[in-house]
Formats: structure tokens, C-alpha cells, sequence
């Protein structure tokens, strides 16, 4: 029976350094190669040899190459959360072998959370919803320059919303004396009415991505859900992808940091002192849900989009959805009347949301 060797692996985009921990022996055995999948190949395939391999390395920049070469080989390699990797109180020394063999021991013990690797087509599809958002905040950015640029000359708008029909129409009335405040307007302009241009291509593109077969059954059921659109499915499928890999929802909500964080030590006997949520694991899927729940402090009732949604459903798949409306909306309403901050409330709407995405995924 062939040995198992722990391998903890510290990417960066020149090298990799490799922490090695044969069976339950206590001293690693470090080598660097460099990150290339020349190397990697030669170097893995010898490794091979001696015994099964269990690897695991940190999401970052490098990105899921390195993975799915080891998936290719048949190697056995898990992408880690750096946010869920247990840090050592008071240990202030970090180097590039010692953040490997500390890899190597936490995945040897178990105390590893891997994450979602995407295989290439998925990764395609996550990055042009990345894109999208990256769009979204240049355009928060490009409309902060634009409204303070017309602040700092006297110019507000007071006939309602900014950014509608009725503002467009008044900012094509201003006009400045002097020609190059003239053309920094100009400029602003042109930089906000170009980024709406381009989300608004990006957005027919995903929209058309979510009609393949790929989506479109999973992007419909989970539209079904209040506050859940077409984009913001794309997004939660993406970046999770098969959500059935959770035994529990709890496992989903802690995931992607939604739990309240907890330091109940030194206490009196059953005491329990939590904090905020964790906030580990994916940022833009904890967005998207904090979000979707801003949509249950209003009425629970179901809307029209959900009702046309529900329409062409299973009636397992409406029954929840319809569910999910009634108690989140209920639990909204009951935590506000407790005194809750609506952030407050509106965090714990999305904690729970998340475990109705679960179970209408487990419907499939």
C-alpha cells in the first residue's frame, strides 16, 4: 500500500515553493521549482512515484492553472480560502517555506476549506461577470466625479433623481464660460455615458448566457426567488457553482461569511457573545444576497415578476419560493420590531436566504 505524502505549495507567479510531510512524519521536506508546467510536470510525476499525493495551495493571483494541471494528472489538489487557513496567536514571522509547511500540516489535519474550482468555461463566464462589476464601481466613481465637477460650479439638480431621463436632458442645458471647464465637463460626461454603454453590452451578454443550457434551468429557478434577477443568479452560480457539494445550509451560509462571528470564553456558563459576521469566504456572492434581502423589508406578497417566474415551475420548486417570501418577509418584519438595526436585519434575511438557494438547488 503506497504511502500518502502532504504536500503544502506557496505559488507565486515565478515559483513554487513545496513543503513535503511523508505519512505522519513531523519535519518537512522543502524544495522550490519554478511555476512552470514544464517543471511541475517533471517534478509531480517523480513525486507520484513515492507514494499518493495530497496537495493544497491558497487562492490568489495565480489563479486555478496549477490545479487543474494536478486535476489533469490525476493528483489530487485543493484550492484553499486564505481567510479560512487557522492563523497561530502571536506568530508575526512569514516566509514562503513557512507558509507552506504550515499548508502541508493543516491539510494533513484536516482544518483546510477548499474552495470552488471552475474548469475553464466556467471561469470564462465568472470573469465577464467580474468585469461587469469592476464596470459597476468605475461607473459609481465616473457619476461621483460628474455630480461634484457640477457642484463645485453652482450646478445642482433639483427636479427629482439623478440619472434619469429628466437629469440627462439638464446636464445637456449647462454651459460653462470658460473653454477648458468646458471640456473637463465634457470629459465627465463622456466617461459616465461610455461606461452605461458598455455595461449595458456586458449585460445583454450575460442575459444571453443565462439562456444556454448550461444556466438557464438554474438561473429560472432561482429567479423565482424575491430580489434574485437573472444577473444576480449568473452571479451566485458562477462563483459557487454546484451548491449540492453543502451537506447542510449552514455549511453555504458560513461559506460565504454570513455567520455571526462568537467569543464566548471566560464567560459565565452558557453564555454566548457574538459579534458581526465573519465575513470569509466570497465577497461578491455576500454582496449580491445582502442585496436580495433589502427586498423582504417590504410586504411579504408575492411580486409579479416572481408570479410569472413561479408560473413555469415544478410545483415543489413554487411552493418554495413562495415560502421563502412569507418567512422572510415575516422575519423581517418581527426582527425591526425587536429593536434590530435594519442592517442588522436585513444580514440575517440574507444568512437565511441562503439556505432556500440551497434547498432550491437540491430540487434539481
Amino acid at each position: 500500500m503506497k504511502k500518502t505524502i502532504w504536500l503544502g505549495l506557496d505559488v507565486h507567479a515565478r515559483s513554487i515553493v513545496i513543503a513535503r510531510l511523508d505519512g505522519a512524519a513531523e519535519k518537512a521536506i522543502l524544495s522550490e521549482l519554478p511555476n512552470d508546467p514544464k517543471h511541475v510536470r517533471r517534478a509531480f510525476e517523480k513525486l507520484r512515484k513515492e507514494g499518493t499525493l495530497r496537495c493544497a495551495y491558497e487562492a490568489g493571483p495565480t489563479g486555478f492553472e496549477l490545479a487543474r494541471q494536478l486535476h489533469a494528472m490525476g493528483i489530487d489538489c485543493a484550492v484553499v480560502a486564505p481567510s479560512l487557513v487557522p492563523q497561530r496567536p502571536g506568530d508575526r514571522v512569514k516566509t514562503d517555506r513557512r507558509d507552506a509547511t504550515k499548508l502541508a500540516r493543516f491539510l494533513r489535519a484536516g482544518e483546510l476549506t477548499a474552495i470552488f474550482v471552475p474548469d475553464e468555461a466556467q471561469e470564462a463566464v465568472r470573469d465577464l461577470l467580474r468585469a461587469r462589476d469592476d464596470l459597476r464601481k468605475d461607473r459609481v466613481a465616473a457619476r461621483h466625479r460628474l455630480t461634484k465637477f457640477l457642484l463645485r460650479h453652482g450646478r445642482r439638480f433639483v427636479g427629482g433623481v439623478n440619472w434619469t431621463h429628466k437629469f440627462w436632458a439638464w446636464v445637456r442645458t449647462q454651459r460653462f464660460e470658460q473653454p477648458a471647464a468646458t471640456r473637463a465637463f465634457e470629459h465627465y460626461v463622456a466617461r459616465v455615458q461610455e461606461i452605461d454603454a458598455r455595461m449595458d453590452n456586458l449585460e445583454r451578454e450575460i442575459a444571453a448566457l443565462a439562456q444556454t443550457p448550461e444556466y438557464r434551468q438554474r438561473v429560472e429557478r432561482l429567479a423565482t426567488l424575491r430580489g434574485i434577477s437573472t444577473l444576480s443568479a449568473m452571479v451566485l452560480l458562477t462563483e459557487l457553482g454546484d451548491l449540492r457539494r453543502f451537506e447542510h445550509p449552514r455549511q453555504l451560509m458560513a461559506y460565504v461569511g454570513l455567520v455571526p462571528s462568537e467569543h464566548s470564553t471566560g464567560g459565565s456558563a452558557g453564555a454566548r457573545r457574538q459579534g458581526g459576521i465573519t465575513k470569509t469566504g466570497n465577497a461578491h456572492v455576500r454582496r449580491i444576497l445582502v442585496e436580495a434581502a433589502w427586498a423582504y423589508r417590504h410586504r411579504p406578497s408575492i411580486t409579479t415578476r416572481q408570479t410569472r417566474a413561479i408560473a413555469e415551475q415544478p410545483p415543489d420548486v413554487a411552493d418554495l419560493a413562495r415560502r421563502s417570501t412569507l418567512r422572510l418577509g415575516k422575519r423581517y418584519a418581527r426582527l425591526v420590531s425587536r429593536g434590530k438595526k435594519h442592517q442588522v436585519a436585513v444580514t440575517a434575511i440574507a444568512r437565511e436566504l441562503c439556505g432556500f438557494i440551497w434547498a432550491l438547488e437540491r430540487t434539481a
